[in-house]
């Protein structure tokens, strides 16, 4: 039988080679990520407390941010890049990097002791990733009647999302493993 593509699959490049015009194929590596856009949000909790990154503390955690304090902006403005893919995945490839005082930092997963915890370490972003990164999460809607918040799914550990954990007065970013079919408000992300 045939073989059906779409045209998300080939890029096509037209270019002229001497005098006729022509057509080539630019492959794409199947599972490669190439950044598509960048959005500038802060990111609320279902309190709509601001996630804050605090580098010199080693954490990040949600916050109750004053209206000066989101002015001066340290460590909560955050750059979500939106990456483009050659093939489907389970929702939008994401990662996001954030800058405090005229450093900048980006998010990415580690596992220490067994668990898998989330950091923000200093640097850029790369331009281009494999389909398999520790820094890439899938962005899809919280629940179906909930457009306008999200969560964010690790895309090296299916099942487990971004998320907040109290700890004493803190609520610490943190990755939770998500029961199926449950929701979880801890893991309701606001743009």
């Amino acid at each position: 039988g045939r073989v059906k593509m779409s045209a998300e699959e080939i890029l096509m490049c037209p270019v002229e080679l001497r005098e006729k015009p022509c057509l080539y194929f630019d492959e794409l590596e199947c599972d490669a990520l190439c950044k598509d856009r960048t959005l500038q949000r802060v990111l609320r909790n279902v309190n709509s407390q601001l996630l804050v990154v605090r580098p010199d503390l080693n954490v990040a955690a949600f916050e109750d941010v004053t209206d000066q304090e989101m002015q001066s902006g340290k460590g909560m403005h955050f750059s979500i890049h939106c990456y483009k893919t050659t093939t489907p995945l389970a929702g939008l490839p994401v990662a996001f990097s954030v800058q405090v005082e005229d450093k900048s930092y980006y998010m990415c997963c580690e596992t220490e002791r067994g668990e898998t915890i989330v950091r923000f370490k200093e640097g850029e972003l790369p331009k281009e990733l494999p389909g398999e990164s520790n820094i890439i999460f899938f962005k899809t809607t919280f629940t179906s009647c909930c457009s306008q918040a999200f969560k964010f799914e690790y895309s090296m550990e299916r099942g487990m999302f971004l998320a907040f954990k109290e700890e004493g007065y803190l609520r610490k970013l943190i990755l939770k493993k998500l029961p199926k079919d449950e929701v979880d408000e801890t893991m309701k992300i606001s743009l």
